[in-house]
C-alpha cells in the first residue's frame, strides 16, 4: 500500500518508528501508520489486531496560557509520534491520568481500508465542564470508525477555572476559553482531516452530556460558523449560558476560597482545582463552571429565546434516556436511602431544580405508574423535571424554526438506560456484551453514522404535531410524542436552566 493510501510501510530505520521483533532465526518489521498532513508528519499506531483501523493518539492541536485563548499549533518539521493519549485536563480525583495544564491534544482512528472521502466524527467528551477525557476507554474510537467507515476524531480541552472562570477585567473572553479550545481543535480538523481520508465538509459533533452541551453552546458561537455540518447532543443540553454577573460572583467565591491575596494566574494548578470545593453563590454545592454570556465570544443564550439562526441549517439530533438521573444518587446516602413513599415528596423537592408542588407531582406520577415503587417513581419524576427539560426545550425551539425539518429525537430505553448509557452504545466499547446489547450498541452505532454520512438518521423529523420520537431498546420503534403527558405536566413551569 502507498503512501497516497493514507498508510505508510517504512521500517524503523527508514521511518524511525517501525518496531523489530525477534522470530526464530529472523526478524520481523512490524509497520506503523503513518500520515502526512498539513501539520506535519503523523506516525500512528495499530490498537486492536481484530479491527483494521489506524489510532493517532495524542496530536497537539494548540497550546494555552492560563486563562488566555488557545494558540493553534504550528506545523512541526519533526515527525509527530502519535501512540500515547496526551493528558487530561486538571481536574477534581484521579479518574483520568496524567493531568496538565498542557492538555489540548486530540486522537484520530482511521479506517485501513481506502474510501475516501469519509465522514469525520468529532466527540466531545461530558463531565458537565469540569471533570471528564475522552482518553476513558468508553471513547475509544476503533470500532466506530470500523464499523461505519468514518474518521472519528476525540478531543480534550481545559475544563473547570482553567477553561471557564470568568475574569473579563484581566482575560476578556476567559468565561468561554474551553469552548475556545473546541473551536481551535474543529478548525485543526478542517486544516489536517484530509490527510486521513476524512471529508472537511462532512463533519458532525457529537456529545454526551457536558459534551453535548458544549456543541449546543457552539451552535450559537459566531466563530464556530463553518466548522462543522451535523450535530448529535446525547443527554447534554444548554439553553441559557451563565449571566455574566452569576459568574462574576462565582469567580468571588472561588478566590475566597483560594485565599486573599493568592492571584489564580500564578496558583499552583492543585490548589486551584481544589477551590472549586468552594459553595456556589447561586446553585448551593460546589461551583459552577460553565460558559458565559460574556458578548465577547457568546453573544446570545444558546438556545433562548429561540434556536440560534447561524445553525438552522445544521442537522441536529437530539437523545436522551428514560432514567438519567439512576447515575446521579447513590443508594446508601440520601435523598435515595430511606426513600419511601411518604417522604418521596420531600425527597424530589430539591432534586426537580424547579419550583412546582411536589405533593401533587407524586400524586400525578402514582396515578400515571400505580404499581411503581417509591424509587421508580423518584427516577421517573426528577428526569422528566430536571433532565429531560432541556432536551425538549431545545427540540421544541427547533421545531418552531426554519430548522424543523432539520431535526430529530431519540430516547434510550433499553435496559432503564441511565445517564451515560449512550455512551459505549455509541462506540461499541460495552465490555463483554450480551447478544442484545450488542445488538443495541449496532443499531444506535448505525444510526448515527447514517446521520454523520446523509444528515438522516433514518426516521421522520421533530415537529410540533407528531413529535415523532426513536425509542431505542430491545425492539426499536418511532413513537409520536412518547412521554407527552409527563412534557405537558412540566410544561407548566418555566424552564430555567441550572447554573445560568
Amino acid at each position: 500500500m502507498s503512501a497516497a493510501d493514507g498508510f505508510s510501510r517504512r521500517a524503523v530505520l527508514a521511518g524511525g518508528v517501525a518496531l523489530a521483533a525477534a522470530s526464530s532465526a529472523r526478524a520481523i518489521t512490524i509497520f506503523s501508520p503513518e500520515v502526512l498532513a498539513p501539520a506535519g508528519r503523523i506516525i500512528g499506531y495499530w490498537p486492536d489486531p481484530t479491527v483494521p483501523v489506524a489510532g493517532y493518539r495524542g496530536i497537539r492541536y494548540a497550546r494555552a496560557d492560563r486563562f488566555r485563548p488557545p494558540v493553534a499549533e504550528p506545523p512541526s518539521a519533526e515527525p509527530i509520534l502519535a501512540g500515547v493519549f496526551g493528558p487530561a485536563s486538571p481536574q477534581r480525583g484521579d479518574v483520568y491520568l496524567p493531568q496538565s495544564e498542557d492538555c489540548l491534544f486530540l486522537n484520530v482512528w482511521q479506517p485501513k481500508t481506502r474510501a475516501e472521502p469519509r465522514p469525520v466524527m468529532v466527540y466531545i467528551h461530558g463531565g458537565a465542564y469540569s471533570t471528564g477525557s475522552v482518553t476513558d476507554p468508553a471513547n475509544d474510537g476503533a470500532r466506530l470508525a470500523h464499523r461505519g467507515d468514518v474518521v472519528v476524531v476525540t478531543v480534550n480541552h481545559r475544563l473547570n477555572a482553567l477553561g471557564y472562570l470568568y475574569l473579563p477585567d484581566r482575560f476578556p473572553g476567559s468565561g468561554n476559553n474551553g469552548q475556545l479550545d473546541l473551536i481551535c481543535a474543529l478548525q485543526w480538523v478542517q486544516r489536517n482531516i484530509a490527510a486521513f481520508g476524512g471529508d472537511p465538509g462532512n463533519v458532525t459533533v457529537f456529545g454526551q452530556s457536558g459534551g453535548g452541551a458544549k456543541i449546543a453552546t457552539l451552535m450559537a458561537m459566531p466563530e464556530a460558523v463553518g466548522l462543522f455540518h451535523k450535530a448529535i447532543t446525547m443527554s447534554g443540553q444548554q439553553v441559557t449560558a451563565s449571566g455574566p454577573l452569576n459568574a462574576t460572583k462565582r469567580a468571588e467565591a472561588l478566590q475566597a476560597e483560594l485565599g486573599e491575596g493568592i492571584d489564580p494566574e500564578t496558583a499552583p494548578v492543585d490548589r486551584l482545582v481544589a477551590a472549586l470545593s468552594a459553595t456556589d453563590p447561586i446553585l448551593g454545592g460546589g461551583v459552577y463552571m460553565g460558559p458565559v454570556l460574556d458578548m465577547v465570544h457568546l453573544h446570545r443564550h444558546p438556545f433562548w429565546p429561540d434556536a440560534p439562526a447561524q445553525s438552522a441549517h445544521i442537522p441536529m439530533l437530539l437523545g436522551n434516556t428514560v432514567m438519567e438521573t439512576r447515575a446521579f444518587y447513590a443508594a446508601d446516602k440520601p435523598p435515595i436511602a430511606g426513600l419511601e413513599m411518604n417522604n418521596l415528596a420531600d425527597r424530589i423537592a430539591p432534586q426537580m431544580r424547579i419550583d412546582i408542588e411536589p405533593n401533587w407531582v407524586v400524586g400525578q406520577f402514582r396515578a400515571r405508574y400505580p404499581a411503581a415503587p417509591p424509587l421508580e417513581l423518584f427516577h421517573r419524576i426528577v428526569t422528566a423535571a430536571r433532565s429531560w427539560r432541556g432536551q425538549v426545550e431545545e427540540a421544541e425551539a427547533r421545531a418552531l424554526s426554519s430548522a424543523a425539518d432539520r431535526t430529530w429525537v431519540y430516547q434510550l430505553d433499553f435496559e432503564d438506560a441511565k445517564h451515560t448509557d449512550d455512551i459505549a452504545l455509541s462506540f461499541g466499547t460495552i465490555p463483554d456484551p450480551t447478544p442484545s446489547q450488542q445488538a443495541m450498541s449496532d443499531t444506535v452505532m448505525d444510526s448515527f453514522v447514517r446521520f454523520a454520512r446523509t444528515g438522516n438518521p433514518g426516521w421522520a423529523t421533530y415537529d410540533l404535531t407528531s413529535r415523532n420520537t426513536m425509542v431505542f431498546d430491545t425492539v426499536s420503534r418511532v413513537d409520536s410524542d412518547p412521554r407527552q403527558w409527563e412534557r405537558e405536566l412540566f410544561a407548566r413551569v418555566p424552564y430555567i436552566q441550572p447554573g445560568s
